[in-house]
């Protein structure tokens, strides 16, 4: 089964824009964790506009699930992973002002960049997983830089299905397989939805994570938060 892991972004941003702890992320990350979902995923960027680092501190010790932290491996950023040490780190190239992530490394061009940083994270026993654009030279690319896994970016899959080409698929799937046969994990995320959820991880090999944030949280809003996670869990069986 495809694990499910849930971003939590969102709940900090309704927390945030009334200045108060409602609703309380970590008391949400345990709910989310009981309802099944297998893995509890944040995305702190500079400005701390909705994940704080200060909330990545609060979320270590009641995650027993897989902690992924996703981010643009800033100083900072590396410093705060170092220190709570989570399951696994996505290493996201997003601009400062990005409102959110819009495009995957260049893993040859950022290679040494990239392998220093992995090395550095892998030396602390945590996971790594580099964002990608699905292109096979990327893929490649990611194999020199040493990660474990890549996170394939899913936003043109999405919309493309939206409008109904599924052959759109087709490109994820040859990334896949490369990655299979090189020894790469593989994990997804960004739009990925309850409409294109189940065909997106039937016709992708070995697919190992699912990072789903936006779509889950604003399909909750009508159908309720357990509703849900326990929908998105049945679609990854």
């Amino acid at each position: 089964m495809t694990k499910l892991s849930v971003n939590i972004n969102k709940i900090a941003t309704l927390r945030n824009s009334r200045g108060g702890d409602t609703p309380n992320l970590v008391q949400f990350a345990k709910d989310i964790q009981e309802f099944g979902a297998q893995g509890i995923t944040i995305h702190p960027r500079p400005d701390e506009r909705h994940i704080r680092y200060k909330d990545a501190c609060d979320l270590k010790p009641i995650v027993y699930t897989e902690f992924n932290i996703e981010g643009n491996p800033i100083p900072k950023f590396v410093d705060m992973v170092l220190s709570i040490k989570p399951t696994q780190v996505t290493l996201v190239p997003d601009a400062v002002n990005a409102i959110t992530s819009n495009a995957g490394w260049d893993t040859i061009k950022h290679n040494s960049f990239l392998t220093e940083i992995i090395q550095e994270f892998k030396r602390n026993n945590i996971r790594t997983s580099v964002f990608l654009n699905s292109e096979l030279k990327q893929v490649e690319g990611a194999k020199a830089t040493g990660t474990d896994r890549i996170e394939l970016y899913t936003e043109d899959f999405a919309h493309q299905y939206s409008l109904g080409n599924l052959d759109a698929i087709k490109p994820y799937i040859e990334c896949a397989e490369l990655a299979n046969s090189i020894g790469l994990g593989v994990n997804a995320g960004h739009d990925l939805s309850l409409e294109n959820i189940k065909f997106f991880k039937d016709n992708i090999p070995n697919l190992l994570e699912v990072s789903i944030g936006h779509a889950l949280i604003s399909e909750s809003l009508y159908l309720g938060i357990e509703n849900v996670v326990n929908m998105y869990l049945h679609r990854l069986k």
